[in-house]
């Protein structure tokens, strides 16, 4: 009898860790773009998933998901997603190939921005980042919630790159609009933007011309394989904000209006990114001691607080 009560008791909390309902971290996905975006979500194999591997957000809409203990895999949006008349659901950036909403164990096609998660990894910290090394298809920014750590910062790509993206790595939509900016390894696979065969080291293979692109718009984001060490980013204890679009980068092509949405100079070239808009706008940082109470400020602001506010705290608070 003890036995059996042992293995129910057992069996209860692996079906509630499988579950999520114990979390070690919960994720706030927010769509801030002027159009619909389609989360997709890969967990890394051997991992208790997520209860979601994808779902729709329109714009404005956010979803709460709770991530179980030690939880690892990507997270992406996908854009210009429909059904054909069989039902079948496809996406022309980040599209997993599920011919459905929910992705199903499978990852994004590239381009695709993707936000990457190792939750209570070495030294019980959490590993993350904002990856461009599949390409580029929409603005994300990650911020930590409530984590401690000298490295626990907000980290994405908030500039529109589409719009500076070079002709030879462009992703078109049916109409001709750029809808994706593939990386260089993607578009032309050879082992010197790939990082592989000869080139499989750190020592050898170097930042290319085309990563370049990617890492000047946005410093934080892997550019290429071995971009890690202005990339990865730890935290302990953090819940995390994921925000698409959370500038006023707005290129891409709703799907379900039809229009063109305006473009935006890259962010870091816009006089409305000015930093000094913190202080003369809205917000002033400036009693932020630290990259923690900064993020505190900025995570406060990030769902409802003006957009070109949230930029320009975002910035202020990567000089910590």
């Amino acid at each position: 009898m003890a036995q059996l009560n042992y293995l129910i008791s057992f069996l209860t909390v692996t079906d509630l860790f499988i579950s999520g309902v114990i979390s070690s971290a919960t994720f706030t996905i927010v769509n801030k773009c002027n159009y619909p975006v389609w989360p997709g979500i890969l967990t890394n194999a051997g991992v208790a998933p997520l209860q979601t591997t994808g779902f729709a957000l329109q714009k404005g809409e956010s979803k709460t998901i709770n991530a179980p203990s030690s939880w690892g895999g990507r997270l992406w949006g996908r854009t210009q997603c429909s059904e054909d008349s069989t039902g079948k659901f496809t996406c022309v950036t980040g599209d997993c190939g599920s011919g459905k909403v929910d992705c199903a164990g499978a990852g994004a096609a590239p381009p695709a921005t993707l936000a990457e998660f190792t939750l209570d990894g070495s030294g019980g910290m959490d590993f993350y980042d904002v990856s461009l090394v599949d390409g580029y298809n929409l603005p994300m920014l990650v911020v930590p919630q409530g984590g401690t750590g000298v490295n626990c910062r907000a980290t994405g790509c908030v500039v529109d790159l589409n719009g500076a993206c070079p002709s030879e790595l462009k992703v078109t939509s049916n109409d001709g609009a750029v809808a994706g900016c593939k990386s260089a390894c993607v578009a032309f696979n050879q082992e010197q933007y790939c990082c592989s065969g000869a080139y499989n080291s750190p020592d050898i293979c170097k930042p290319s011309s085309y990563s370049q692109v990617f890492k000047n718009a946005c410093p934080s984001a892997y550019s290429y394989a071995y971009d890690d060490k202005t990339s990865t980013f730890t935290c302990a204890g953090a819940d995390y904000l994921i925000s698409f679009c959370p500038s006023p980068n707005t290129s891409q092509k709703s799907s379900s209006d039809g229009q063109n949405q305006n473009q935006n100079p890259v962010a870091g070239n816009s006089p409305e990114y000015n930093s000094t808009m913190v202080y003369e706008g809205a917000l002033d940082v400036s009693g932020s001691s630290s990259p923690s109470m900064c993020m505190h400020v900025f995570g406060s602001h990030a769902i409802a607080g003006s957009v070109a506010i949230v930029a320009a705290i975002w910035r202020l608070c990567q000089h910590f």
